[in-house]
């Protein structure tokens, strides 16, 4: 990412008004927010852009049915989703409509400036059409009559259409990606784009429609609307005031430094976007990064599977810090993730509670106890200090690497280690012991003084993450409450601490009980289409190829604690390496039963964290009545490690 005078400009994908935006929407908001408020610790005038699309045929026919104009459709929806932003710290300088007034005028200055260029001319399309994406696409890549980024059936369509001229760019494009390493991250995608796109020849993109009124009109045709992407994508610019009456942010901040998009509308961003802007004779943006989906088991979450994850009710349930916290620490930015209730309350109770809502509570609780408060000026080295102030320090220069280079999870990763090297801290000085004896009260002054500054460090390192949180502990340690990200190097800023006693950050939750609530109030899977099977849908071989069964032989097993549905099994699966599973059979086996048998591994599962253990896998196991569950053993005879099929 470029940092030109000082500036940055982010954005995220603007969204269809879709009246119930889900966890994925707000992963990608989330991460966004999260570069931009760490932009600004740095020092950066930073320019944070998100919005709506709100033009097109599906909105139209939702309009329709709902027996009001396209306009006030959107306006009711799009009022959901801006409290919603609201209520997730959201802290964009800007929210776009495409049916803004300045938007639709820059748009059709956009067009006609394409298309006295040469680069736009009518013809007439004749294709496959999927409404609900709003893409056309050939006989090839809908083989199946079906959409290729949504699986929905596609119809056949023909109608006058003006058309970009995007066969000419094809050369223009492999040279920018060429001379721009790095433009499209993670580099998969931009091996995508080349091999699935480019490489079998980019045909001219429709950018106009007729059958339908809701759209820009195109300025040298009024009886056609212009195209969702073009419209959509132009919102980068036309936001900044391109082609408006002051473009002064435009000449600011523009090229952006990164936009933010999700996997599936990669090839609009890093194929059509730039042609356009080549197009306009402007600069292409410095990066597109495209994060994975927010998934569910069973697949992509999406409104018309049934299968959303409200972000509203975990927000206001557990507050907004910890689902953001959530969202970053456990899903590999790049990379598909796959969401559980049970894993954000796991994720709650030992990150959040145990260590560092228990961390700020002990040392406030500690400083009061032994000094009324206030960490005296006069204090006393001990001999566990130099490793925890090298840790400290080091963890500013780790964070900023991470987030640099867009790695949100393993900056949350390096920002725990200070964490728990401030917990451990307090166990290998036992300032409970030293509070014993008069003799250790500046040694004890000391303990107190490290763990505040470890704790004021942390508050900086988790600010653009948790901005909530990091305000309670900085008001709890009794400090201001204006810093900057350089803060988090000066170990020793604070002369001393006048603590104040403060909220439990994060209370710790009752699995049990929470999973029960949330399976009352949140949606449950559900598919739409009735397979032979009522509630189980029809994968391809492709599918469940995906999935790798071994035989694994149980060689040690015992309950988890507090846990009353578990056992952890370790399971040896023929490469030399023990592997450990944690699997709800508790009621029906007795560890002893077990060890020794072969199982069947479903081996390639993300890991999950379940009542503390790292459960890398699941056996299987057969529902055999309404309360009975039999685990599937193999015979003796079928050795470790062996594929199942």
């Amino acid at each position: 990412m470029s940092e030109k005078n000082n500036t940055f400009y982010i954005t995220t994908p603007i969204y269809y008004p879709s009246d119930k935006l889900h966890i994925g929407h707000t992963y990608s908001t989330v991460a966004a927010d999260t570069m931009a408020r760490y932009k600004r610790l740095k020092g950066f005038d930073v320019f944070f852009l998100t919005g709506t699309d709100e033009h097109g045929q599906k909105i139209e026919d939702k309009a329709a049915e709902a027996g009001v104009t396209p306009k006030e459709y959107v306006d009711n929806i799009v009022a959901g989703i801006q409290d919603l932003w609201k209520l997730m710290n959201i802290s964009n300088d800007k929210f776009i409509r495409t049916t803004d007034e300045y938007h639709e005028k820059a748009v059709q200055k956009i067009f006609q400036k394409m298309y006295d260029k040469g680069d736009i001319y009518m013809g007439k399309y004749e294709g496959l059409y999927c409404k609900p994406c709003e893409s056309f696409w050939t006989e090839t890549q809908a083989a199946d009559g079906k959409c290729p980024d949504c699986g929905r059936p596609v119809y056949k369509a023909e109608e006058e259409a003006y058309f970009f001229k995007l066969s000419n760019y094809t050369d223009k494009l492999v040279e920018y990606y060429e001379s721009h390493p790095g433009f499209i991250e993670p580099v998969s995608r931009q091996n995508e784009m080349i091999n699935n796109f480019i490489k079998p020849g980019l045909q001219d993109l429709c950018i106009s429609r007729s059958t339908f009124k809701w759209g820009i009109p195109v300025p040298v045709n009024p009886d056609h609307v212009i195209y969702v992407w073009l419209d959509a994508l132009t919102n980068y610019i036309t936001a900044l005031g391109y082609a408006g009456d002051d473009d002064s942010l435009y000449q600011k901040f523009w090229p952006a430094d990164v936009h933010f998009i999700g996997k599936d509308i990669v090839r609009f961003h890093t194929i059509y976007w730039p042609a356009f802007l080549m197009s306009l004779d402007i600069p292409c943006p410095d990066k597109v990064y495209a994060h994975g989906w927010v998934l569910l088991e069973g697949g992509k979450m999406s409104k018309s599977k049934g299968n959303v994850v409200d972000p509203v009710i975990l927000a206001e349930r557990y507050g907004v810090d910890a689902l953001r916290y959530y969202l970053l620490r456990e899903i590999a930015f790049g990379s598909d993730g796959v969401f559980s209730n049970e894993n954000l309350i796991n994720r709650i109770n030992s990150d959040l509670a145990n260590d560092l809502g228990n961390l700020l509570s002990r040392t406030v609780s500690m400083v009061q106890k032994y000094f009324d408060g206030t960490v005296p000026e006069s204090r006393e080295s001990g001999e566990f200090d130099a490793k925890l102030i090298e840790t400290a320090k080091t963890a500013a220069e780790k964070a900023e690497q991470d987030l640099d280079s867009i790695n949100f999870s393993v900056a949350l990763t390096d920002i725990w280690k200070l964490i728990s090297a401030t917990n451990k801290y307090i166990d290998e000085t036992t300032p409970w012991i030293l509070a014993k004896d008069e003799s250790n009260k500046a040694k004890l002054a000391n303990v107190m003084y490290n763990l505040c500054e470890c704790l004021r460090i942390t508050s900086v390192l988790i600010a653009p993450f948790m901005p909530d949180t990091s305000a309670e502990i900085r008001n709890q340690l009794g400090i201001g409450d204006k810093f900057t990200w350089s803060e988090a190097y000066e170990y020793g800023k604070e002369k001393t601490y006048s603590v104040v006693k403060g909220k439990i950050i994060f209370p710790r939750l009752d699995m049990e009980k929470e999973i029960e609530e949330l399976s009352s109030v949140s949606a449950a899977p559900v598919n739409p289409l009735k397979a032979e099977i009522e509630g189980v849908a029809k994968i391809s071989i492709d599918e469940f190829a995906k999935t790798d069964l071994r035989a694994a032989k149980i060689v040690d097993c015992f309950p988890v604690k507090k846990a009353k549905k578990l056992l952890q099994l370790t399971l040896d699966v023929g490469t030399g390496e023990s592997r450990t599973v944690a699997s709800g059979i508790a009621k029906w086996y007795k560890p002893e039963e077990l060890i020794g048998k072969t199982v069947v591994l479903v081996s390639n599962l993300n890991p999950a964290v379940l009542c503390g253990v790292e459960s890398c896998g699941m056996i299987l196991a057969a529902d055999v009545g309404e309360d009975d569950v039999k685990v599937i053993f193999l015979d003796d005879s079928v050795p470790a490690g062996s594929k199942i099929r």
